[in-house]
């Protein structure tokens, strides 16, 4: 079945559908002409106009049909050909890190290693272990968020170390130096939300910055308070960019930009439906700005300072982190 819907084409419905409209509207004319040409006819049917107009209205209904289900059949398809990118994409993202923690304990079985080489080896066990978690957790999050399941625990949250150790935690990913994700946060700024959706949140708009950003990596982070309500945050970097047009495009679920640069990226096409749907469960908005391939992506969220109406506020939930 996967692989009949790997080559099914989009071109079949719309030629299908092509074919039947210009039928239909081929026996439409032919009807009037042979109405009009034919003087007897046309007395029988002026007598029958009931049966004129029922055939119109039939002609219509089957048109909108017809259109309808072939862009239904289309949708489908390209439905179907997200989500056999969407397994391929997560079949490599599970494995890489499991190949890495097989090769890291095989090597702890040697007898001849040094207490620094374990060490290394604890800390890469711990981050492949830290991704692999991470990416469970978008998975799981796309799950609830598309079944319409929304349950946040509200509470006060320090921005500035939220946003540190998200950073530390992609910077640790990526390898890359401290530089390469600059943030610019004051001091003291505070605010009422769930600790792990905001975290979830973060961490997927950093990892998307700096994924998409040729080396040096330069992304910035920066939160203001906005007329003593709102926090807007701002995730700018000078990366690979986004089509205008697809700017609203790249919050859909399994939707990635057909570019050469974003294919050879891996990525699920999850992370931004995630961070959307949470920013909006969250009372917040999420917007996307980029003048283009090549110029950069800013990523702009802002949240109320006080939390969402109706939400309540408590204890973090188990399992989670504050």
């Amino acid at each position: 079945m996967v692989m009949l819907a790997r080559y099914r084409s989009i071109t079949l419905p719309i030629v299908l559908a092509s074919v039947s409209v210009v039928l239909s509207i081929g026996l439409l004319v032919g009807w009037t002409y042979l109405v009009v040409e034919n003087v007897a006819l046309s007395h029988q049917v002026v007598a029958n106009s009931w049966l004129l107009v029922a055939g119109n209205l039939a002609f219509i209904i089957i048109m909108t049909i017809l259109i309808l289900f072939s862009i239904f059949q289309v949708r489908v398809i390209l439905e179907g050909r997200r989500q056999i990118s969407f397994i391929d994409s997560v079949t490599h993202e599970l494995r890489s890190p499991l190949a890495s923690l097989k090769l890291s304990v095989q090597t702890l079985e040697r007898r001849k290693l040094t207490d620094q080489q374990r060490d290394r080896l604890h800390h890469i066990m711990i981050d492949d272990l830290d991704r692999l978690s991470a990416f469970i957790d978008d998975i799981l999050e796309a799950s609830r968020l598309g079944e319409g399941m929304a349950d946040h625990q509200m509470v006060e949250i320090d921005l500035a170390e939220l946003v540190e150790r998200t950073a530390g935690r992609v910077r640790r990913r990526f390898k890359a130096p401290d530089e390469a994700i600059r943030i610019e946060v004051p001091e003291g700024l505070r605010l009422v939300s769930d600790p792990t959706c905001l975290e979830t949140v973060l961490r997927n708009v950093l990892d998307n910055a700096v994924k998409y950003s040729d080396e040096p990596v330069e992304v910035v982070l920066r939160a203001k308070v906005l007329k003593g309500e709102r926090v807007s945050i701002e995730v700018r970097d000078r990366g690979i960019g986004i089509p205008p047009d697809q700017l609203r495009r790249v919050f859909q679920r399994f939707y990635r930009v057909d570019t050469e640069s974003v294919r050879q990226r891996r990525g699920t096409g999850l992370g931004l439906f995630v961070v959307s749907s949470l920013v909006h469960t969250l009372g917040g908005e999420l917007g996307a700005e980029s003048d283009g391939l090549g110029l950069g992506t800013t990523m702009r969220i802002t949240l109320p300072l006080a939390g969402k109406e109706g939400v309540s506020l408590g204890r973090p939930r188990k399992g989670r982190s504050a």
